[in-house]
């Protein structure tokens, strides 16, 4: 599991999957998944399949974590900067850290929230090997966001809800995008991109999804 070459298969796999932001796959190929799921779980952890974390939460599958922040990096604000680190941005929903890891690789500052203490404390544990300076772990209702960290260049979210609450509308800053996953006319759930621009907000819903729900509070 130390070797790359198994990161590297999945990289292989996400290219061939549509995943084509050089930014994401190298990303993607340099933080070590299997250190973020349980032991038991190690020989699972470059397949392209969601795993349990606990506390009835789980771990994104590569493919969905690759094309969130692919759609993240689509921002208005980068549009004429390929290549570019995205600015702030702001995680809903830190899980075990893998995200935040990763998202650390393309932007410049990483605010994370959870709002169970339990995962919490465990993406604690997990990033603390990695000593990312600008990552940045709150305990907290995802659902205010985090307003001392904005504005956001950036905001996404590992747990969908009926709508994007309007405080990471007010967190985003103008060229900034939000990815998420909402409630969908079906009563599934389906990615939604807003991107805040000078003119007001532009929304788009793209495929359909399956993340746990977004819930207020703390636990």
């Amino acid at each position: 599991m130390a070797s790359g070459a198994v990161r590297a298969r999945m990289v292989q796999r996400l290219a061939a999957q549509g995943i084509a932001d050089a930014r994401v796959l190298r990303a993607m190929g340099t933080v070590e998944r299997h250190l973020f799921v349980d032991s038991a779980l190690v020989n699972q952890a470059y397949e392209d399949t969601s795993l349990p974390i606990g506390l009835g939460q789980t771990i994104s599958k590569p493919n969905v974590v690759a094309r969130m922040i692919e759609l993240l990096l689509g921002a208005p604000a980068l549009a004429h900067k390929p290549g570019e680190r995205l600015g702030r941005v702001l995680e809903i929903g830190t899980g075990c850290g893998y995200q935040a890891a990763v998202l650390s690789h393309v932007a410049a500052e990483v605010y994370s929230i959870e709002r169970l203490r339990g995962l919490h404390e465990r993406a604690r544990v997990n990033l603390r090997p990695f000593r990312l300076a600008t990552v940045h772990l709150m305990l907290g209702d995802g659902m205010v966001g985090y307003a001392k960290g904005a504005p956001y260049a950036g905001i996404i979210a590992a747990a969908g809800g009926e709508a994007v609450p309007e405080a990471w509308v007010t967190q985003l800053a103008v060229g900034g995008r939000i990815v998420a996953p909402t409630q969908s006319a079906s009563g599934g759930q389906a990615l939604v991109v807003i991107d805040k621009t000078a003119r007001g907000l532009e929304r788009r819903i793209l495929e359909a999804v399956h993340f746990v729900p977004l819930k207020s509070g703390i636990a």
